[in-house]
């Protein structure tokens, strides 16, 4: 997952983004689901989480090094106004659940 920390009353553009832009993850090996979910809002922001499932960590690592990452995140830097600070990866393996 990554955590966004969006700048408040930005919350339509930052949904657009995701809405509007190409993943390139279609056709990824081992990629199996993504949602973009809202949380709290705050005085500030609105908490929001990019959320994919992998087959594996591996899987996850390799698209990270690959070109569809690369095309996928080329214009992340163009809606930098609308984001308090970086985006926070959290990476978590399933212990229980899942499939």
């Amino acid at each position: 997952m990554n955590r966004f920390k969006i700048v408040e009353g930005q919350e339509a553009a930052f949904e657009k983004v995701w809405s509007d832009r190409d993943s390139h993850l279609d056709g990824v090996p081992g990629f199996k689901d993504f949602k973009l979910v809202r949380g709290p809002e705050h005085e500030d922001h609105t908490l929001y989480a990019s959320h994919s499932v992998w087959e594996s960590e591996e899987a996850f690592s390799a698209w990270t090094r690959s070109d569809a990452f690369r095309l996928a995140h080329r214009d992340a830097g163009d809606n930098r106004a609308l984001y308090l600070g970086h985006p926070e990866f959290e990476g978590f393996t399933v212990v229980l659940g899942g499939d």
